[in-house]
Order: C-alpha cells, then sequence, then structure tokens
C-alpha cells in the first residue's frame, strides 16, 4: 500500500478505533485519495484553471505537488495535537531555525519538508519525554519565495502566497479586479522560479512581459492569459491623467478609465466646466512632458477658438498632457505661463468618474 494510503488508514482508523465496518469505510475512503494522488501525480505542477481562486495562506501538503523545502523566513503553522503551548505560528529565522518554547535549543529546519520538520519536532517532544504520542501537522502560511505580487491600478494590492503555477487571471481575480483607473496594460516581471521553469521547458522569454488586458477580457484569448509562477510580480498600469489648468470654472486632473480611455481638447474643456470670460482661448497650449523632448517638455500651440467653431480638428490628448488655458492681462496675469501651469498641475484635485 502506498504511503498516501497507509497514512489516510491511520488517520481514519485514528478517529473510527477499531469497528471493522468502519475500519473498512477507512480502507476504501484511502483507496479514493490513492486515486486522486495519481491523478495529481500525472501534472506534478498543477496549473490553476480560470474561475478556481488560488488561496491566500496555502498548506502544502497536496501529494499532487511537489515537496515544498522550508525557506528562511517562512511562516509556518504548527499544530500538535492537544498541546496548545506549542500550536501557533513560526516564523523561520533567517539562519533557517525555529525555537519552540519547551525545546532547549533551536531546530535546523531549512531544506525539511513539511513531513520532515512535523518528524523532527515529533522525535523531539518524545525524546523529552513532554508528549507520549505527539500528532504533529505543519502548513506553510506566508514564504516570501512563493508569493505573487499584484500592484498598480487593481481594487486589492498585496501579496498572494502561491505554491504553484496559476495564470494572470486568476491573480487579477484574487486582487478582487481591476480599479476604476486602471489601464488596458499589465506588466509581468518574471521572478527565478518562472525563469527556471520555462528554461527547463524550453521556453525562455523575456523577463517583462506586458499583456494587452482589454484583448484578453474582451476576446478571451488563452495565449494573453500567461501562467503566473511564485515570484512573479504582476503591475497593472493606471490609465493616467489628464490636467485642465488656467481659465476654466473647474481646473483640475481628470482621470482615464476603462470606460473613457482617451480624452480630446474639447472633451476636456468641458469636464473643466467651460472656458471662464477671461480665458485668452487662441493662446492655450498642450504641455507634453517626456525625456524624449528638449528641455523635458513640448508646448502644442491650440487654437480652441476655432476648435470649438468646428473650423479646426479637435486635438487628442495623451496621459500625463496639461492643457493650458491662459487668462486675459490684469490681476490674475501671475497664473500664465508654462511653468506656472506645469505647477498648478501638481496641486490641483483629481476627478475620478
Amino acid at each position: 500500500m502506498c504511503r498516501i494510503a497507509k497514512s489516510a488508514l491511520r488517520f481514519l482508523t485514528f478517529f473510527f478505533g477499531h469497528n471493522t465496518v468502519l475500519q473498512a469505510a477507512a480502507f476504501s475512503t484511502a483507496l479514493v485519495l490513492v486515486g486522486l494522488s495519481v491523478a495529481q501525480t500525472a501534472d506534478p505542477v498543477s496549473t490553476a484553471r480560470v474561475g478556481e481562486h488560488p488561496p491566500q495562506t496555502v498548506a502544502v501538503s497536496n501529494s499532487g505537488q511537489q515537496e515544498y523545502l522550508i525557506n528562511p523566513d517562512d511562516l509556518l503553522d504548527l499544530y500538535i495535537m492537544d498541546v496548545p503551548e506549542l500550536s501557533r505560528t513560526y516564523r523561520v529565522s533567517p539562519t533557517g531555525q525555529v525555537t519552540l518554547p519547551l525545546l532547549s535549543q533551536p531546530l535546523n529546519v531549512a531544506g525539511l519538508t513539511l513531513n520532515e520538520f512535523a518528524d523532527l519536532i515529533t522525535q523531539e517532544l518524545k525524546t523529552r519525554g513532554l508528549v507520549s504520542d505527539p500528532r504533529v501537522t505543519v502548513n506553510v502560511k506566508e514564504s516570501r519565495t512563493h508569493s505573487v505580487t499584484i500592484a498598480g491600478a487593481v481594487k486589492k494590492p498585496q501579496i498572494y502566497f502561491v505554491f504553484a503555477r496559476t495564470t494572470l487571471l486568476d491573480v487579477i481575480s484574487q486582487a478582487e479586479g481591476l480599479a476604476e483607473d486602471a489601464s488596458s496594460v499589465a506588466n509581468i516581471s518574471r521572478g527565478e522560479i518562472a525563469k527556471r521553469m520555462l528554461a527547463t521547458n524550453g521556453q525562455p522569454g523575456p523577463e517583462i512581459i506586458t499583456v494587452d488586458l482589454e484583448k484578453l477580457l474582451y476576446t478571451g484569448d488563452p495565449s494573453l492569459n500567461i501562467d503566473i509562477y511564485p515570484g512573479d510580480r504582476v503591475t497593472v498600469a493606471p490609465a493616467g491623467i489628464v490636467y485642465v489648468v488656467g481659465a476654466v470654472n473647474k481646473p483640475g486632473g481628470f482621470a482615464l478609465t476603462a470606460n473613457r480611455k482617451r480624452l480630446t481638447v474639447l472633451e476636456a474643456v468641458a469636464l473643466a466646466e467651460d472656458m471662464k470670460s477671461t480665458a485668452v482661448a487662441n493662446k492655450a497650449m498642450i504641455v507634453r512632458r517626456g525625456p524624449q523632448y528638449p528641455d523635458g517638455r513640448e508646448e502644442i500651440p491650440v487654437k480652441l477658438k476655432a476648435v470649438l467653431a468646428g473650423k479646426a480638428a479637435d486635438v487628442p490628448l495623451q496621459a500625463e498632457d496639461i492643457l493650458f488655458v491662459p487668462d486675459s492681462p490684469g490681476k490674475k496675469a501671475a497664473l500664465r505661463g508654462v511653468e506656472a501651469a506645469i505647477q498648478v498641475a501638481t496641486g490641483v484635485a483629481i476627478y475620478r468618474p
């Protein structure tokens, strides 16, 4: 009988005693577990499917996964039946040791499997006469080397603990979906596990992968729902902000969203609740910043009066553009100028739909 069947039989017999009928039921259950184990062992690195959400804390006791090796800084959940004094979480030290209150010496656990750690504790408790028949269970609660970070424009950015391959959609689902100001771009930075696995399978790729989320979500293209491995980092870029400052009624930054990915000059003026009566429309300009421009920015003149009259083409804006509408000379003359427009844009309110 394989190790899993024996373990299952011992576990069930412990609860059901030596009643032959119940033992038969226990043995049948053990055989079912063997069948599941064989089916799972065919794919030693299980793949999470779309719609199946890997839990944030995973106990690596499933025989379908490769034996997990304990690492420094892991947080382990230790349970010893009928010994509440020792049953709690323990952090593995940077040197790979765990200290239990009733043991005089720390235990060297880095590199051990969870079962080997459980056996080590069992032996220590028996040897020191602390527990006559300890029943020990060890699970992994956190692991820095087995985590996926999802950050950026998602509803719940954080670190998720996974011990098997999963998918991009699963990770986004764990983060409760995209935020309102999310763009259609997700960047995946590969960790060491992914690099090693992909190289072993003859599929080495770039260290950073960019995925079109809009295409993935609307077409369901499976080639875009790429595999995510422990150690990877997923960042969903925000859609960006367009700023309107100067002689408008509602100066501010207007967030681009999945439903409003682009703005034109006229749309931006409308969001700013139109120009003031003192505005000099034909001296408006777009300030577009970037390292590719001389002096770090480009100034694009906009004949706003002609655009409003339909005599000039409406100009599309890009994320982080500043639409500056100057005021007429007078007491507000200090607000004019590109430098003033940039300074004002950094302090305005951001409006989100």
